[in-house]
């Protein structure tokens, strides 16, 4: 069944990059516009209406939750490398905001940690 978490992730991914092609195609710019946003917010809606209406087996959120958590980390990864290199070729100027947005971003983990520490309603059911 974790099958269909895979299924659900790849439909999403898929969604979203069409949706990224097509916004950066709207405004005349040869490139994906927010792709894996688009496809980060379709994975969260589909999942919490097929939870709603009671058609998301254990296994498949479990998948759904296993995909996810790697899926997160390796956009980022790949994100982040392209907005060095967008950031190198930018100039001085792109490379000191780009690491004052890191530590900013950086010094509020501690601060978020704590606000997410009360219970969850959306982890999955043991």
């Amino acid at each position: 069944m974790k099958i269909y978490g895979v299924a659900l992730l790849a439909a999403c991914f898929l969604m979203g990059k069409l949706l990224g092609r097509l916004l950066g195609h709207l405004i005349n710019i040869d490139s994906d516009i927010g792709g894996v946003g688009f496809a980060m917010f379709l994975l969260m809606t589909s999942s919490i209406y097929l939870r709603k209406k009671k058609w998301l087996v254990l296994e498949t959120e479990k998948g759904i939750w296993f995909w996810s958590s790697m899926y997160i980390p390796i956009i980022v990864a790949m994100t982040s490398t392209l907005n060095v290199k967008a950031a190198l070729s930018g100039g001085f100027l792109a490379i000191i905001l780009g690491i004052s947005a890191t530590a900013v971003c950086m010094l509020m983990v501690p601060l978020l940690s704590k606000i997410g520490r009360g219970k969850s309603i959306d982890s999955p059911k043991k």
